[in-house]
């Protein structure tokens, strides 16, 4: 079959960068990052992130092609900002957003697990 191996939609291979950086000349304060070996649940995630900041002007994704597992993230910002700086911002949020769904599913789940056994 034509088919890609399963493991090249999740593995990034050796000497290529997961994220990378183009500043965008065209329009101010705007950048395009692409995003290696991702898909439309990271790419919503993240661009619904990005919408909640409010120095972000435009924050959108696509996938340039179904079979290739890259994700292209472009954001637009007010002067007061830069697409770098939202981009960490929406990361580390969304990090910490995470960290405490999981503390907080751990937490439940051990007291149901107690009240069980």
């Amino acid at each position: 079959m034509n088919a890609p191996d399963r493991y090249e939609r999740f593995v990034v291979p050796e000497g290529m960068k997961k994220v990378a950086y183009e500043r965008d000349m065209k329009v101010m304060n705007a950048a395009t990052f692409t995003v290696e070996r991702e898909d439309h649940t990271i790419g919503n995630v993240i661009r619904m992130q990005l919408h909640r900041d409010p120095s972000v002007l435009f924050a959108g994704y696509k996938l340039p092609h179904p079979l290739q597992y890259r994700l292209v993230i472009k954001i637009q910002t007010t002067s007061q900002s830069s697409p770098m700086q939202a981009y960490n911002l929406a990361i580390t949020d969304l990090t910490k957003e995470l960290d405490h769904l999981k503390a907080a599913f751990e937490q439940e789940t051990s007291q149901k697990q107690a009240e069980y056994y």
